[in-house]
């Protein structure tokens, strides 16, 4: 089972096997932002320091933006968001990922919320 971490700012985190993060917005931003109609993604290989806007999110209901959780460099960016930014509505934790980035400090990962500790949040 894959475990997530989660930010304040409902972002997830997935760590993958090749010790790059993939960074989305959950199931209650998306539901909270309503149809997702663009995405504005950063190119890869640029670098942000935790805080930074990484990403614009535009809805229906507001504009908003994916913050980047942690520091690092764009590994990759979900191309799929610029034809169909829905894919973030109808997936948001698989398919409607946003960017992949190379951590500047792993370790940093270990500060976030766990999924209790989101839920705990949210409810």
């Amino acid at each position: 089972m894959t475990t997530l971490k989660y930010t304040e700012d409902h972002e997830w985190l997935r760590l993958e096997g090749n010790g790059e993060v993939t960074i989305g917005i959950t199931d209650h931003a998306q539901n909270a932002l309503g149809d997702i109609v663009f995405v504005q993604l950063p190119d890869v290989g640029a670098s942000f320091a935790a805080g930074d806007e990484a990403a614009v999110i535009e809805s229906v209901k507001a504009a908003g933006e994916l913050k980047m959780p942690l520091a690092g460099t764009v590994a990759a960016v979900n191309e799929v968001l610029a034809d169909t930014p829905a894919t973030v509505n109808e997936d948001p934790l698989g398919d409607g990922w946003f960017i992949r980035i190379k951590l500047d400090d792993p370790a940093a990962l270990d500060g976030l919320l766990d999924e209790a500790a989101y839920n705990a949040l949210i409810d």
